[in-house]
């Protein structure tokens, strides 16, 4: 319970960083009303773009009509402030922005900049690496007696931050990739022998490919199909699935779905973004092509399109006339929370306000190595890249449902 000596907060800021997720516009709208209807005379800014907003003093003051309106930002994708992706630790790529000068230390002009405005607690809402960097100039804030609280919520489709069970928007993000492909998979009636490639968003975790093939397949027994007239249900079916934590034989998988493609005359896969990565960066470095990386030192997928990548290498193999790889993470990311995450939302920024309160700085989530307990999570144990549990009985039973063989775990990739 809330007591009156927690009631000493005058100013906070919010602001949202890096990739989109179907929570962002939903969870400013849960902590302005969530402080509105605490005690409305606690002002709240917004720092437009994330970081970069902090670093250049750009903000937006919530006013008692944005308040009154707040309830609007759950119907919502995308986030109403904008977003960025900037590193406070990265000196060299700030400056190269423009976001601070030559010879300043962003973290100090972040600091400075929460002091010139007078806020006392800063939400961040981003993924792992927003949430890193809020860890950083959260320890900074510490060490140089800045006095100011920072709380993370934790937002990634990815669903891979350590150690929180379950990111906001990623149970949205399965639903929308699901409703994407179920439009998209028609196209196999367009040409003979089509090869569809769904490419789902995943860098290391592949949790949001398996609960999109999940959804959809679940999907299709609700549906009706006429296969008298050519239109069966396995024709509309998932065929494969691939992620990152599996080991894929590509050279096995091919004369399985050959002889898909010989029945059905189309295969449908679901491949993880950030399957087969490493192959792909070596085969472009081997040919001395430059990998293109984010500020983060991420390789930029887009670039390196595996997607097309799976497509090359099965096409052949499948005797596919035609191939079609497209992509649903734009489309489901950029979506309005659904019910289970604006139930999941509401819990957490609720939560994030008291903690504000109190002055207790952290990532609020269910913290999984403390029995699911919602709580603030200490920064120093929040980390990106958990893998998917591929032992999970859902994971195998759909891979049994759809005939493909039971996974093979990968070598964990060295930064775990």
């Amino acid at each position: 319970m809330l007591n009156s000596l927690d009631m000493k907060l005058q100013k906070v800021a919010i602001l949202t960083a890096g990739g989109l997720a179907p929570c962002l516009s939903s969870a400013i709208g849960g902590l302005i009303e969530r402080y509105t209807e605490i005690d409305p005379s606690i002002e709240i800014i917004c720092y437009r773009g994330g970081y970069k907003g902090l670093l250049l003093g750009d903000s937006i003051k919530v006013t008692p009509a944005i308040r009154e309106k707040a309830a609007l930002l759950h119907k919502l994708g995308g986030s109403p402030i904008g977003n960025s992706r900037v590193k406070l630790t990265n000196v060299k790529d700030c400056v190269k922005r423009g976001l601070v000068k030559e010879g300043e230390n962003p973290q100090k002009v972040a600091a400075d900049q929460l002091v010139k405005d007078g806020v006392q607690v800063l939400h961040t809402i981003g993924g792992d690496d927003t949430n890193t960097a809020a860890a950083d100039l959260a320890r900074f804030l510490k060490e140089n007696n800045y006095g100011l609280t920072v709380i993370g919520l934790p937002k990634t489709i990815d669903n891979d931050v350590f150690p929180i069970k379950q990111s906001l928007g990623a149970w949205t993000a399965a639903e929308e990739g699901a409703r994407y492909f179920a439009n998209v998979v028609a196209e196999h009636s367009a040409n003979p022998r089509m090869l569809i490639v769904h490419e789902v968003m995943g860098r290391n975790c592949g949790w949001l490919t398996a609960a999109t093939a999940l959804e959809y397949h679940n999907s299709l027994k609700t549906r009706g199909f006429l296969a008298e007239i050519g239109s069966p249900q396995k024709h509309f079916d998932v065929h494969g699935v691939y992620i990152p934590e599996m080991v894929i034989d590509i050279k096995a998988e091919a004369a399985r779905l050959r002889k898909v493609m010989d029945e059905n005359d189309c295969v449908n896969l679901f491949i993880s973004e950030g399957a087969g990565v490493a192959d792909i960066v070596k085969e472009m470095e081997a040919k001395g092509e430059t990998v293109p990386r984010d500020a983060f030192g991420h390789v930029k997928l887009d670039a390196v399109n595996p997607g097309k990548w799976f497509g090359q290498q099965f096409a052949e193999m499948l005797g596919a006339e035609k191939t079609l790889v497209q992509k649903s993470g734009y489309f489901a990311r950029s979506a309005p929370s659904n019910v289970a995450d604006l139930s999941l939302i509401k819990s957490c920024t609720d939560y994030a306000v008291e903690c504000a309160l109190r002055n207790e700085s952290g990532v609020i989530g269910h913290d999984e190595d403390q029995d699911n307990r919602l709580r603030a999570i200490e920064f120093s144990r929040i980390k990106g890249g958990k893998p998917f549990d591929i032992t999970k009985p859902w994971f195998k039973d759909l891979l049994a449902d759809i005939g493909q063989p039971a996974p093979v775990a990968a070598p964990l990739p060295e930064h775990h």
